[in-house]
């Protein structure tokens, strides 16, 4: 028999991020509603390891053709655009088909009309200019997580996308996983009672500032263009392996490029965390350094209600409450008392979003004009936690956040935290264009 339950709303509430505006398909459809039968055109941009992951999954899909794909390394993108064409050759049958084009420049790319929506699958440091432009131009977006590299960037693409009513998922894609939904349904229904406290595991790895040697870029690559807005420097294989590669770079650990574990899987964990909290139009109130001047861990954000959210290493959540516990990750589900994962919630429960496929939620939702399950006000909030939680680790002092507004509380910290600097001529919104368009590459 499952716990007491506690009165709570049965609903998520409206974000305080999200103007009430109905969403519209982008290109798809403009003018006319769509038919079972249309295909989604999609082009994706960045094709490293996640991007080649993403396309594996878009072609799979029949609702879908991947038109264009993008990448500043010519070797890559030139891989990638035949896998795909290939697979639509033997699906159709057609040996010579070239459906799909490719990009040197995601400029290129959004400039079609034809395009409904983008995957967004590159560096962090260029999410929201992309994701901004793609938002300008029409498009649905598919953006990965972590949604953006600071809290003013977070904030511009929420209004942006808000003011283009465009269709956005984040790709933190826990979400679309039944055991995530499940631990936080309890969570949230008062099985373990009320929540004390929160330890939120993570891969280690704080991010620092970049030192690698520097060396001439491979011929292949427009290292210009995969730097763009960050600072000028060499091109080192850490950043940018050549061609084609089967690992995750490790310009994540670097603040130019990424937030290290923090927001690479902080992005994941954190959003969990603020799911099962009901903090989804909220935040943490105060931000807590590690005790210790040189710790990697510890670092601590109070949330509402005195629900103290402390960063320790490993991979996983933990919600602690009065009454018993739940660990959650990938692999495990698991309480205190146990509870049965089958069993049904009861009639008035709270009941959360429900996706069983991340994807497919976004392309749904292109089409039926609902919001998904990770829509950018979700991944907005998640990502300005983790933003948070670096600014203890870079900064080592204590400040109040107000999360109905999303800036720093009671004179405390230094508002230069909540920014990135960028490199000229790139600029957050409404962006000019810094340089020529490059044509599609073919072979």
């Amino acid at each position: 028999m499952a716990p007491k339950q506690f009165s709570r709303r049965h609903f998520l509430k409206s974000s305080a991020l999200a103007a009430t505006v109905p969403f519209i398909l982008p290109a798809f459809g403009r003018g006319k509603e769509p038919s079972p039968n249309d295909r989604i055109q999609l082009g994706i941009i960045g094709m490293g390891m996640m991007g080649g992951r993403l396309l594996n999954g878009f072609l799979r899909e029949e609702t879908v053709q991947v038109v264009a794909v993008c990448d500043v390394d010519a070797d890559r993108l030139d891989h990638h655009r035949q896998r795909a064409n290939q697979h639509y050759a033997e699906k159709t049958g057609r040996g010579n088909f070239d459906g799909c084009a490719g990009y040197g420049d995601y400029r290129a790319l959004l400039a079609r009309d034809d395009v409904d929506g983008v995957v967004i699958a590159t560096p962090d440091h260029w999410h929201a200019i992309m994701a901004i432009e793609a938002a300008r131009s029409g498009k649905a977006i598919y953006c990965e997580k972590p949604l953006c590299q600071s809290v003013e960037e977070a904030l511009a693409l929420v209004r942006t996308v808000r003011r283009h009513r465009c269709v956005f998922q984040t790709g933190s894609q826990q979400r679309s996983d039944a055991r995530f939904r499940r631990a936080c349904e309890w969570v949230r229904n008062g099985w373990i009672g009320r929540v004390e406290r929160v330890e939120v595991a993570l891969p280690d790895g704080i991010a620092t500032w970049c030192a690698l040697p520097e060396s001439d870029p491979p011929a292949a690559l427009d290292w210009d263009l995969w730097l763009g807005p960050a600072p000028e420097r060499g091109w080192n294989e850490t950043l940018s392996p050549t061609g084609v590669h089967r690992h995750f770079p490790d310009w994540r650990l670097y603040r130019e490029y990424g937030g290290g574990m923090i927001t690479d899987w902080g992005a994941h964990h954190l959003d969990i965390v603020q799911w099962g909290l009901d903090a989804d139009d909220s935040g943490p109130e105060r931000v807590l350094p590690p005790e210790e001047i040189d710790a990697t861990t510890g670092a601590r954000l109070i949330y509402p209600r005195g629900i103290e959210v402390t960063h320790v290493e490993g991979n996983g959540i933990t919600f602690f409450g009065t009454e018993g516990r739940i660990f959650v990750n990938r692999t495990t589900l698991e309480s205190t008392p146990e509870f049965d994962p089958g069993e049904p919630l009861p009639d008035d429960a709270v009941r959360l979003y429900e996706s069983d496929h991340h994807l497919r939620n976004w392309l749904d939702c292109i089409r039926s004009r609902e919001k998904p399950i990770c829509d950018v006000d979700v991944g907005a909030r998640s990502v300005i936690a983790c933003h948070l939680v670096n600014m203890a680790y870079w900064y080592r002092e204590a400040f109040d956040w107000d999360p109905a507004e999303n800036r720093l509380a009671h004179n405390t910290g230094n508002p230069d935290w909540l920014e990135v600097a960028y490199r000229s001529p790139w600029k957050l919104e409404e962006q000019a264009r810094s340089r020529p368009m490059i044509r599609r590459r073919r072979n």
